[in-house]
């Protein structure tokens, strides 16, 4: 625990040394106000809730969330530093999950400078505040599975712009899944088990889920369960390209 700690915490101050990072933050928050108020019709509803800002995070994600991960390690692995980081005391699992845990971590810096819109809706009503500490942890779980996904394709390459680009179309393609596109675009061409199988892998109904305020096991360990399996598949690719 001590030597992840330590791995934790030097990853976690090493994004603040890139202008990525800032420019992550900045544009997180100024869009997550700009599509509540404007896209959000936040004043036009007339309710005070925070049901159009946390609608459109993991569309946000899906094009942020891969600016983070793909400096995971391909930039290690495209500056050589990898070689370093495997000599280290420590295992590849430790490694992955420092990289990872600093990297949540961040997005989670990202997501405490949003308060001000929870501070702004008790202000001008009376929001369930319940639903919306589960949107946040929605917002929270969902930015992690995205990481790990991230992570691991992070891994597989040497070039951020590769990576970048996979994570992206990836994010895309899982969070499409539980779409009502997707089921309008394949219904009465694959039978409703299929659609079901497709809505069960998509991030965005277990997401929805959670910002209604239900707090279902099930949509906890479909989180928890992705980011494992995407973190165990990094360990597995650094340590076949260790043994290369």
């Amino acid at each position: 625990m001590k030597a992840l700690t330590v791995l934790t915490k030097r990853e976690f101050i090493s994004y603040f040394t890139t202008p990525v990072a800032w420019i992550f933050l900045m544009i997180f928050v100024s869009l997550s106000g700009l599509l509540t108020f404007y896209a959000g019709d936040f004043f036009g509803r007339g309710q005070a809730d925070l049901q159009s800002f946390f609608l459109f995070h993991p569309w946000l994600y899906v094009f942020l969330i891969p600016a983070i991960s793909m400096r995971m390690w391909a930039e290690e692995r495209r500056s050589g530093t990898i070689e370093m980081l495997m000599t280290l005391p420590v295992s590849t699992t430790q490694l992955v999950l420092g990289k990872f845990f600093a990297a949540w971590a961040f997005v989670g810096i990202a997501l405490l400078l949003t308060l001000p819109m929870w501070i702004t809706v008790n202000y001008l009503g009376n929001p369930d505040n319940g639903i919306i500490f589960m949107s946040y942890l929605a917002s929270f779980l969902i930015a992690g599975t995205f990481l790990s996904v991230g992570s691991c394709i992070s891994a597989c390459t040497k070039s951020q712009v590769v990576a970048f680009t996979c994570a992206m179309m990836a994010c895309i393609l899982l969070t499409f899944l539980g779409s009502d596109a997707l089921i309008n675009l394949f219904s009465g061409v694959v039978t409703e088990k299929v659609i079901k199988l497709f809505q069960s892998f998509g991030f965005l109904i277990h997401f929805l889920s959670l910002t209604r305020g239900v707090l279902d096991v099930r949509d906890l360990l479909f989180f928890i369960s992705f980011s494992s399996v995407f973190l165990f598949a990094t360990v597995i690719v650094l340590d076949h390209k260790k043994a290369v």
